[in-house]
């Protein structure tokens, strides 16, 4: 996490502004914990939800993280607001002094129409940009994705960083990358329209760590895959990875750190094959049947056949990249959480969940 964290709200933002950070799907797992640090940041929280009937539920999950935990009833309130309509976005702006935009359709099978990715992710970003900008709200934090960057034609040995950007039309290049890649281009091509407009992006790998709660979404899903035996083999794939405590202290950061505008920042750890992903969790779940034997690109061809997970990896087989974290380290001051610990937080987590269900 970066070491310019504040444990008090005094030491990196003197004053905190008088308006809460709208938050953007709230209920998810990087959402969640976002909203945390903001909170134990001494920020006001406002966070938008499809329906405020899941308002407990955050509450419940953001209490534990607190260090004061009635800064969930204080300091943290809701807003009914959906990325597929425009219902509910000017009041949930209203007052508001920065935007944080995590809320983004993410699947782990790809659907067969992209337009259900692609649609929601471009229109939902601008919708909540232009209601950024109708309030007078000009400090925007975009959660985007390091999908938005990797794919792409670069020598071998091409280090990526932020100057990179995905070409959509790359065959790696899956629903959601386009999705990512479109919303995020959609968001600073929003941002040179209205100059006032002042942008950072986030751009995190697959994010682990430990959850605040047992809504967590897709992100662990992959870590969940690889303990439950499903799979005899693991495809030689690779993921950036990252801790989530690492990403939402990079949101938080930036926040306090207006030159930071007009930037994008890698959020990953390091580059890892699936193979030494699932050769982590054999050691540390020996019990569980987890797969650690390499398969063969001819057999996922025909798996790819009837699983849309395997399909949308494919073509990425075997493609193992390396990338830089310097922005992220240089100018946000993280130390990252190792890979391997995040991981292996994830399936701790998901390991306690299971037996208790099993109790």
């Amino acid at each position: 996490m970066p070491d310019t964290m504040p444990d008090t709200p005094s030491r990196t933002h003197p004053a905190r502004p008088a308006g809460p950070v709208l938050l953007t799907g709230i209920t998810g797992f990087i959402a969640k914990r976002i909203a945390a640090d903001l909170l134990n940041a001494g920020y006001t929280v406002r966070g938008t939800l499809r329906t405020t009937s899941r308002a407990d539920e955050v509450r419940a999950a953001l209490r534990p993280a607190l260090r004061e935990p009635d800064a969930a009833d204080e300091r943290l309130t809701f807003a009914e607001a959906d990325l597929t309509g425009d219902a509910g976005w000017d009041a949930a702006m209203a007052g508001a002094q920065a935007l944080v935009h995590t809320a983004s359709p993410f699947p782990l099978a790809q659907p067969r129409d992209e337009a259900q990715l692609i649609r929601p992710a471009v229109d939902g970003t601008l919708r909540a940009l232009r209601a950024a900008q109708s309030a007078g709200v000009t400090r925007v934090v975009l959660t985007s994705s390091v999908v938005a960057i990797l794919h792409n034609e670069r020598p071998e040995g091409h280090v990526y960083t932020e100057e990179d950007w995905t070409e959509t039309g790359h065959p790696t290049a899956t629903p959601y990358a386009r999705s990512k890649t479109l919303a995020e281009r959609a968001a600073w091509a929003f941002a040179a329209e209205h100059p006032e407009m002042r942008l950072t992006a986030i751009n995190p790998g697959l994010v682990a760590g430990r959850p605040l709660d047992a809504r967590y979404g897709t992100s662990m899903q992959v870590v969940a895959r690889f303990l439950s035996g499903k799979d005899p083999m693991v495809p030689n794939f690779g993921l950036a990875v990252v801790d989530v405590a690492d990403v939402s202290a990079m949101h938080v950061a930036v926040l306090g750190r207006p030159e930071t505008a007009g930037r994008r920042y890698i959020a990953a750890e390091s580059f890892v094959m699936a193979p030494e992903m699932t050769g982590w969790l054999a050691d540390a779940f020996p019990g569980r049947r987890i797969p650690t034997r390499v398969a063969p690109k001819w057999l996922l061809r025909g798996l790819a056949l009837a699983d849309p997970a395997v399909r949308a990896i494919l073509p990425s087989i075997g493609d193992e990249k390396r990338l830089s974290n310097d922005c992220a380290r240089q100018e946000l001051g993280v130390t990252f959480t190792p890979a391997k610990d995040a991981v292996l937080a994830s399936a701790a987590f998901l390991d306690e969940t299971d037996r208790a269900t099993a109790a």
